[in-house]
């Protein structure tokens, strides 16, 4: 008998609530991956609806996350633990994640949970992605309470109504049966924004798939959609919008396509104009 997968799918809410200087706020709903890297193989043999590295209804492309020139996603995140200094041995790892939906992808948060030999929480790291097709991953560490949970200055262009020097505030907790992902923005002890996403554990097979395609069409699309739809409404309610070239040394640490990517079609979620929301939960 084949033996369960331990990746699966969850059933996810997101909201956001922007404080100041204008409030705003909405919610919508998705449904994100939770990929056990271990699994790739399985996964792409296994499923008919998710594929690994090539096309499909649904996909997942090794080389749409952390780069530091490695050929596998996995080795690519243990090269940036030990360029952030985690020297401890890693075991699995497992991804949150969005799919492709038929070859396009956006990003706005992936999540990697890394245990160490004996399965335990040892660390994870937050992918945050703009509409720009650029991504920088953040160090999470594992906080005393069994929670991830680290506060950093973002230095990263995700909206062009916040400004570059504000605070991140990362509080996850290890995906079960139910999944808790919260974002802040903080200036000083001032929050700017609150995003959430929650969700409920399903299992990762073609039915769900093909029922998740019906409930939640075109995925990727609907969410980069909201965020330039929910952007159109900041502007009109009369946030000021900031230039993503208005302050480069402030955007440090980026990692951007690769040149190869350039006519992929991921390459459409490259955004041109400076109108991208907040493109975390």
């Amino acid at each position: 008998m084949t033996a369960p997968l331990r990746s699966c799918l969850y059933e996810c809410t997101v909201f956001h609530r922007r404080y100041q200087p204008k409030p705003h706020e909405f919610l919508y709903r998705v449904f994100y991956l939770l990929i056990d890297l271990e699994e790739l193989g399985q996964l792409d043999e296994r499923l008919r609806f998710l594929k690994i590295n090539h096309p499909g209804l649904y996909s997942f492309r090794e080389s749409d996350h952390i780069s530091h020139g490695a050929p596998s996603i996995r080795e690519n995140i243990l090269r940036y633990l030990q360029s952030e200094g985690i020297t401890s041995p890693v075991g699995r790892i497992q991804l949150l994640t969005l799919p492709r939906v038929l070859g396009y992808i956006f990003n706005p948060i992936s999540i990697y949970f890394c245990h160490d030999l004996e399965g335990r929480p040892l660390t994870s790291v937050a992918e945050v992605g703009n509409t720009f097709g650029e991504w920088k991953p953040y160090l999470v560490p594992l906080a005393t309470d069994g929670s991830f949970h680290s506060r950093v200055v973002k230095h990263f262009y995700v909206s062009p109504f916040s400004d570059l020097d504000l605070e991140f505030d990362f509080h996850f907790h290890l995906p079960e049966e139910r999944l808790g992902v919260f974002i802040d923005d903080y200036r000083g002890e001032d929050r700017e924004l609150a995003s959430i996403l929650t969700g409920k554990r399903v299992p990762l097979t073609d039915t769900n798939l093909l029922l998740f395609s019906l409930k939640y069409p075109l995925l990727t699309i609907q969410v980069i959609f909201g965020i330039h739809w929910h952007a159109l409404l900041l502007w009109l309610k009369g946030n000021r919008a900031r230039r993503k070239e208005a302050h480069p040394e402030l955007q440090q640490g980026v990692h951007r396509p690769h040149k190869s990517l350039a006519n992929h079609p991921s390459s459409c979620a490259h955004s041109s104009q400076d109108n991208s929301q907040d493109t975390h939960p």
